[in-house]
């Protein structure tokens, strides 16, 4: 159902929508039912306006945590950190995710962003930005952990176990399909606290109004036996038209002030199905039993869904995975099936196979080539989807495009582009522009980055670098084999710049070259970390990392 916003409409751009057309593919203007490898920012840009019914996002944290993930593929050990350690990088890096993320998304659509207490208040403020305050329907909270102990080094805090769901929606009407919970056992005793002879429980509601309206102008006709106490029933109108001895009989009426909220015919039909009682007055009560009730409408605390355990059937050990019945609850209030569901870090992939599981259509983005692989496997595995071109455009299967490069068309590709390649293989951030860069191609910004507030003050420094001073350099070599002068240069620029690490990035190293590394790192403890294409491609860099 389209639900109405009641303020005042705004006046708004109609944004071109997606025309259906044959079943598995809903729209002409984009494919669904692929996994991106890449970056979203580059890979949302070739979508068009408004064309995604639901995004659901959640992008690496603003976090202190190191991760290390043993993939249940491969057996794979990876380490994973957060390099967003400075809040302004981390918005920085995401506004123009988020700015694209809003293009593409349709005027009738909803957008959630996943966050933890790291950087929620500052990204509720850019999301405010981006799509306006009036936009913005709930800030939802998400019990994700037991409660523990948060003291650390001395300093008590209370306990962080919550994450945080903004949600917004662009438009005046967007899909809402309301969400029931169970009642709780402590709900059920308070509210439900009647039980019937059957043993169902519910609870008593008034059959009066505080205004007039249908047929309201009528006398309640109820009996009882002279011995039977104050246990009143209904009585059809024959009846008290002809008494029957030992009977007692009595006409009700609403309260003072009040009147009757059903017409008498109603009432009638309650009472021939088992649904009044009624009180020591003879006035009678609704009998509203808790099972045919939908539950409790779903609110902005979630406490129900809890977090995936060491033990549970769907952990893939990725570090951040969140729970099916998360994204499954996520996709069913906000969508409808054939709706195309977005997740742009979708990382081992819940979004999609909720999306999958609830008859959505979907699109995933990740920039590691390694969550790429997890969430192939698990679409394989767990929706028995089949990973195959010819299938995928038979709308039964599914592709990955943009898996890691082989080192043949790495080498082909123009010399900037594979410094960029390389950097954001590492997680780092590339120069834009290719002169200047005074032998730095890019930089790796690590947890312990804080501001150089001394340097900052003197406006000394680029606006990002005075948030983020702490960083280490890269270098690109786009060559077979790099050697000691290439070294020796790298080396000058990590003595210039104070750098206790560097990475350095190549298809080769000569001998000379590696002894030279050696050699460095025993005269000044400063060490640089040679990487060759093929560890990056195979992802076998994580030790090389810490």
């Amino acid at each position: 159902m389209a639900h109405k916003r009641t303020a005042k409409k705004k006046a708004s751009a109609k944004r071109p929508a997606a025309s259906p057309t044959r079943a598995g593919r809903p729209s002409a203007l984009l494919d669904t039912r692929i996994v991106y490898c890449g970056d979203c920012v580059d890979q949302l840009a070739k979508l068009p306006n408004g064309c995604v019914d639901l995004i659901y996002i959640d992008p690496p944290f603003n976090s202190n945590r190191n991760y290390e993930v043993f993939w249940g593929e491969t057996k794979e050990k990876r380490a994973f950190e957060d390099r967003h350690a400075s809040t302004a990088a981390y918005i920085d890096y995401m506004r123009p995710r988020c700015i694209e993320l809003a293009r593409v998304l349709k005027n009738t659509g909803s957008f959630y962003y996943h966050c933890d207490w790291h950087a929620s208040h500052y990204v509720k403020v850019m999301l405010d930005q981006i799509f306006g305050e009036n936009n913005f329907r709930n800030e939802i909270v998400w019990k994700r952990s037991h409660a523990h102990s948060d003291t650390k080094q001395g300093m008590a805090q209370y306990g962080r176990i919550c994450d945080y769901l903004f949600f917004y929606s662009p438009g005046t009407e967007w899909t809402w399909n309301p969400i029931f919970t169970e009642y709780s056992d402590d709900y059920m005793e308070s509210e439900y606290r009647h039980v019937a002879p059957d043993g169902r429980r519910y609870k008593e509601t008034d059959v009066t109004a505080a205004k007039p309206g249908g047929d309201t102008e009528y006398d309640w006709r109820v009996k009882r036996r002279s011995d039977a106490g104050e246990i009143w029933v209904a009585d059809p109108e024959d009846e008290w038209k002809s008494p029957k001895e030992g009977m007692d009989y009595l006409a009700v009426g609403p309260y003072q002030k009040r009147y009757w909220a059903y017409s008498k015919q109603n009432l009638i039909e309650f009472w021939k199905v088992g649904k009044l009682t009624h009180r020591s007055t003879g006035m009678p009560r609704l009998m509203q039993f808790a099972d045919e009730m939908p539950g409790i409408p779903l609110q902005d605390l979630w406490t129900d869904i809890p977090p995936i355990s060491a033990l549970a059937a769907e952990r893939l050990g990725y570090p951040t995975q969140k729970p099916l019945a998360l994204l499954e609850r996520i996709v069913k209030a906000s969508s409808k099936p054939n709706d195309i569901v977005l997740d742009g870090f979708c990382g081992c992939g819940t979004a999609l196979v909720a999306a999958q599981n609830l008859d959505r259509q979907w699109i995933g983005i990740d920039i590691s080539p390694t969550a790429c692989r997890v969430m192939a496997k698990r679409l394989r595995d767990v929706c028995k989807l089949r990973e195959d071109e010819d299938l995928w455009r038979a709308a039964r299967g599914f592709v990955v495009r943009g898996l890691p490069w082989t080192e043949e068309k790495l080498r082909k590709l123009p010399p900037f582009e594979f410094e960029n390649w390389a950097v954001i293989a590492l997680g780092g951030i590339p120069n834009k522009t290719q002169v200047g860069d005074m032998g730095i191609d890019g930089r790796i910004f690590p947890v312990s980055a804080a501001p150089k507030k001394a340097a900052a003050a003197k406006g000394e420094t680029p606006a990002f670098e005075q948030f983020l001073d702490h960083w280490y350099p890269i270098q690109v070599k786009q060559k077979d084999k790099v050697g000691r002068p290439d070294i020796d240069a790298f080396e000058a620029v990590m003595t210039r710049e104070d750098r206790d690490k560097g990475f350095f990035v190549s298809f080769d190293y000569t001998r000379d070259a590696l002894r030279e590394i050696d050699a460095f790192f025993r005269k000044s403890g400063k060490a640089i970390i040679a990487l060759t294409v093929h560890e990056i491609l195979e992802e076998e860099i994580a030790k090389k990392l810490v």
